[in-house]
């Protein structure tokens, strides 16, 4: 399952290829591409309680994603918390660590709860089996995220246009939205019997999502500027 994770790993390198330097997709997907490159090394050295499970997570993980951008650049309707970061990905307005943080919120926000359900269904374990993997996942994301901070955050010289972005990255939390994934997984188990109850728990997740990442979105006043990145995720 590890060749599985490399694999989807090299299919976010081709979507970044492929698409402008500064694009918001293309900042989420290198942002992306860190945190699936640190999940295939921890599962190498053998990190994770259950290696297969562990890859089968992050592959379903993973997959949420790439199928939205498949099916945005197809013309079919992605997910509505994906749709904020597709709609305002060129917008000059907001800044890198804004599309990041966006990014990290629907896949974590929404694709994670549900890749934990995909994972218990098609290894036939009960959800607190796949627990302590998703605490080692959700390790990797804080890693990642703390980087991003840190590499995207305009520097003292734009404090005065940043005051407005600092308070609204500020805002989000990334270990509030791990937790919020775990209880919305954990939810939807309980429902997976109810097919209505748990249609209309995903829907109203995903609405929910795609609100908040159209508010981390909200465009600062000034436009974007470069800045150099070890994730990469920077702006043209």
């Amino acid at each position: 399952m590890t060749t599985d994770v490399a694999a989807v790993l090299e299919r976010m390198r081709a979507t970044d290829a492929g698409l402008p330097y500064g694009d918001g997709v293309a900042v989420f997907t290198r942002v992306y591409a860190c945190v699936t490159g640190e999940v295939e090394r921890r599962l190498a050295g053998g990190e994770f309680t259950d290696r297969a499970v562990a890859a089968r997570l992050a592959v379903r993980f993973a997959g949420r994603y790439l199928a939205a951008v498949e099916d945005d650049a197809a013309g079919r309707r992605p997910p509505a918390c994906w749709r904020p970061l597709f709609t305002l990905r060129a917008h000059p307005g907001v800044r890198p660590l804004q599309f990041a943080l966006a990014g990290i919120n629907a896949h974590v926000g929404h694709d994670l709860a549900l890749a934990v359900l995909d994972t218990c269904r098609a290894t036939g374990l009960g959800i607190g089996a796949l627990e302590a993997d998703f605490d080692r996942i959700g390790e990797v994301l804080t890693a990642i995220e703390e980087r991003v901070r840190e590499d995207l955050m305009p520097g003292p010289d734009l404090l005065e246009a940043a005051d407005p972005l600092t308070h609204l990255v500020g805002s989000w939390s990334l270990a509030r939205a791990r937790d919020a994934a775990w209880a919305a997984a954990r939810l939807l188990w309980a429902l997976r019997d109810s097919p209505a109850a748990y249609d209309e728990c995903v829907s109203r997740l995903d609405a929910g999502v795609g609100l908040v990442g159209r508010l981390l979105l909200t465009p600062a006043r000034c436009g974007r500027q470069s800045s150099g990145s070890s994730t990469g995720a920077s702006s043209s």
